[in-house]
């Protein structure tokens, strides 16, 4: 079983930064397709970014593309998320994901809701204030 565990969470202003962290265990972390969404209060999930085994592939959703970054960390079992330039819309509980097939986060990029993805974490929250 995969356990993720996010972290870097917290309130900010607008145009602000904060970086995200999340720790895998449980299985080979660089076998692992891994992933970031988030849930705003009253909203269904959605998908933010996606990042292949080997970092080679990357995908952003439209709404933070050119503000945040993905990137990963095999040797620490980690994966990140630089998220720069952040606005209110930004404020949402945002959860780690994993899966062994990448093109389920392809699928949720591309408007599902990620149910197909396997692993979650607890989530961080991010609030941005105005």
């Amino acid at each position: 079983q995969v356990q993720l565990v996010e972290s870097g969470g917290g309130l900010v202003q607008a145009g602000g930064s904060l970086s995200l962290s999340c720790a895998g265990s449980g299985r080979t972390f660089s076998s692992l397709q891994m992933g970031w969404f988030r849930q705003a209060p009253g909203k269904e999930r959605e998908f933010v970014a996606a990042i292949s085994l080997n970092g080679v592939y990357i995908t952003y959703a439209d709404s933070v593309k050119g503000r945040f970054t993905i990137s990963r960390d095999n040797a620490k079992s980690t994966v990140y998320l630089q998220m720069n330039s952040l606005t209110p819309e930004d404020t949402a509980a945002y959860f780690c994901a994993a899966d062994l097939v990448y093109s389920n986060f392809g699928r949720a990029r591309d408007g599902g809701s990620g149910r197909n993805v396997r692993y979650w974490g607890q989530g961080t929250q991010v609030t941005v204030s105005s």
